[in-house]
């Protein structure tokens, strides 16, 4: 039987000389109807697409340092660690969604971390060493956690490092400099949100005499102060806000950031578990809707000292992090956005340099960052005195680095590591300074001549200008696709959220 469309059929009704009035009037009427139906089944529709889109909790992680060869060496490394050559993928590297970020500054072609996690959270441009303020140096700029707590939900900040770095201090921070941490520190206790963790604060005290600290300061803002996991996990229900750091044991070995994940032991607090207490208090805080910058900040510091190894360890322990809310995701996947991206490349890192070979297998015996093995042989020369020589330091070496057990260093390369002995010995070793530390000349050259078997390149000891990526899931993870400038993503991260963003900002 031949059938028509619902125009033709009325068409054909009005030919027919028999059609009743009423014939041509009821199926015209039954097409109307059909018409709104099916505009009405659209609308659902859009509407139901558009609730998918609107992420109720947002995950805004920031590699510090961390470009593309960080994320691509990583997997090498994993890779050849399991003895093939190719690709281990990372969690996070293998998100549906991917893009390439630009990352200049307004005042620099290389961007410094606090112009750019400006750029991450504000979404301007500003001048390298600015936190969240405008190029004039005055006008403060707020930012997308702000935008968040603003629209009703529960913010979190966490780092690996200090909670006033430079990263986390572009969420809530207004300040002209980046190294003044005090007045940071006191920008937090005033910054309203729920959830702050890291390793501590760099400076707390006033300076002025008889004042109260930051810690003080944080507590009269309504915060709990939490040591460590434990600490949190007994605090957290009874606190209205709260601050998670690590042991104050532990920041008096070292203040300024968690230990690097090669260098952990069993008592230091991780990225991981404090990603974990993020999601617990914000959930506590607000179980429709959060929003929580995580940053892993010692990928750039690895990076800076050019130690391959040590930068690698820490992009592998970035993605356990991330996975913890990746779980979080599966059990929401229509609710969560994950948006994993770097504020910009450290240390020009290359993987090759000769001949076509990477040995990125050999850095997996690597056992302590070039950092803390100069602390380690210092106290091991300290407390060995004229014990410690030189076959002491080799049995080190190769314990420590697979140096004669793993690689074969060439004669020249021994003939160095003798000579930084002696000098180290006699207290006359030229120390090798990097943005975040300072190494003896063995410890330096130990990691270096280890890169240099691995075929592992470095161009600089500062930041470069070259792409990072983004990686995103979730409810609206489509729009971090192709070539996106940085200032892009925390505005596009509010509108899909729908927080609300400053008019005239």
């Amino acid at each position: 039987m031949r059938t028509f469309a619902p125009a033709q059929r009325i068409l054909r009704l009005r030919r027919n000389p028999q059609t009743t009035h009423r014939q041509i009037k009821t199926t015209s009427t039954l097409h109307n109807m059909k018409r709104i139906f099916l505009s009405l089944l659209f609308v659902l529709a859009s509407a139901a697409a558009l609730a998918q889109q609107t992420p109720k909790y947002v995950f805004y992680f920031i590699g510090d340092g961390m470009g593309v060869n960080q994320v691509n060496g990583t997997e090498t490394y994993l890779a050849a660690r399991q003895g093939h050559i190719g690709t281990q993928p990372l969690l996070f590297a293998g998100f549906p969604n991917t893009g390439l970020v630009t990352t200049q500054s307004h005042s620099h072609g290389i961007t410094d971390s606090a112009a750019a996690g400006t750029a991450l959270a504000c979404g301007h441009k500003t001048y390298n060493n600015a936190i969240g303020l405008l190029t004039d140096s005055l006008t403060p700029i707020t930012s997308v956690a702000v935008w968040a707590r603003e629209s009703g939900a529960a913010v979190g900040i966490a780092t690996s490092v200090s909670v006033d770095h430079a990263t986390p201090a572009s969420f809530y921070a207004h300040q002209k400099h980046r190294k003044k941490y005090y007045e940071i520190g006191q920008d937090l206790t005033r910054s309203g949100f729920d959830f702050f963790g890291g390793s501590d604060f760099l400076k707390p005290d006033d300076p002025t005499p008889g004042a109260p600290d930051l810690y003080q300061q944080s507590r009269n803002a309504g915060y709990t102060i939490a040591r460590g996991r434990e600490d949190f996990i007994k605090k957290r229900d009874k606190a209205e806000r709260i601050i998670l750091l690590q042991t104050e044991q532990a920041s008096q070995r070292d203040r300024s950031s968690l230990p690097y994940a090669i260098d952990r032991t069993e008592q230091a607090m991780t990225l991981t578990e404090i990603t974990q207490s993020a999601i617990e208090f914000l959930m506590k805080k607000n179980a429709q809707r959060f929003f929580c910058m995580i940053e892993g900040g010692k990928i750039d510091w690895a990076c800076h000292a050019n130690d391959a190894a040590t930068a690698f360890e820490e992009v592998i322990d970035f993605d356990k992090a991330i996975g913890i809310a990746y779980d979080f995701y599966r059990q929401h996947p229509d609710e969560t956005l994950i948006v994993v991206t770097a504020d910009h490349e450290t240390g020009g890192l290359a993987l090759g340099n000769s001949n076509y070979i990477l040995r990125t297998d050999l850095l997996a015996h690597q056992r302590l960052s070039s950092y803390d093995y100069s602390r380690h042989l210092l106290e091991l020369r300290d407390k060995m005195g004229k014990d410690f020589d030189y076959d002491v330091v080799k049995r080190d070496l190769e314990e420590h680095f697979g140096f004669w057990r793993t690689l074969q260093p060439t004669p020249k390369q021994e003939q160095q590591l003798k000579e930084a002995y002696e000098k180290m010995m006699k207290k006359a070793d030229k120390k090798s300074a990097s943005l975040y530390s300072t190494e003896i000349e063995l410890a330096d050259l130990a990691k270096r001549i280890l890169n240099h078997h691995a075929k592992i390149g470095w161009s600089s000891g500062l930041h470069t200008n070259g792409y990072v990526p983004v990686f995103a899931i979730g409810a609206g993870a489509e729009h971090f696709r192709g070539r996106i400038d940085n200032t892009e993503i925390p505005r596009t991260i509010a509108r899909l959220a729908g927080y609300k963003m400053p008019e005239k900002q």
